[in-house]
């Protein structure tokens, strides 16, 4: 299974609309971690798994949501409301709440994966305002077997081989 990461376009359109031409037929999920500024009813969103970030202002979306993903839960957010740029802890204690094994989220625009209380944490980064980094990105999320394969892409959709990262929740 594969599923698509993206965060904090904020207000790009193109690629979005880039990112669902090139991969809507080849991921189970496309997920959107908020700050997208478009209402949840633009053609760009369409298709995507979305939440609210703290820069989108119309639209109904939730402040987050869970998805089942094959034996999966993930908890899909934006991330302010749980602190996200001080600790993973608010967030950590949410997807337990929810029994998610994997945390999908955005705002500090910092890419990122790592494992916490067998829970994956995974932050794409921002495709238009990266932090921490120059290039501009969004993540894969794959299963193969009972491993979990993040990638992280360009903005160009060259892989950023370096941190590709597997890991084993069991």
């Amino acid at each position: 299974m594969k599923a698509l990461i993206v965060s904090d376009n904020h207000g790009d359109r193109d690629v979005l609309r880039e990112l669902k031409s090139l991969y809507q037929n080849d991921v189970d999920v496309m997920i959107h971690c908020g700050d997208s500024e478009l209402k949840e009813t633009a053609s760009e969103m369409t298709g995507f798994v979305g939440v609210k970030g703290n820069c989108d202002w119309e639209g109904n979306y939730p402040k987050d949501l869970v998805v089942e993903w094959g034996v999966h839960k993930i908890l899909v957010t934006h991330g302010h409301v749980y602190n996200v740029k001080m600790s993973l802890m608010n967030l950590s204690y949410k997807a337990r709440e929810v029994g998610a094994t994997i945390a999908c989220f955005g705002h500090s625009h910092q890419l990122g994966a790592e494992i916490i209380d067998g829970v994956l944490f995974v932050n794409p980064g921002s495709i238009l305002m990266p932090r921490g980094r120059t290039e501009k990105t969004y993540a894969f999320l794959t299963s193969v077997d009972e491993k979990l394969v993040v990638q992280f892409y360009d903005r160009n959709h060259k892989e950023l081989v370096e941190l590709t990262t597997e890991f084993n929740l069991k």
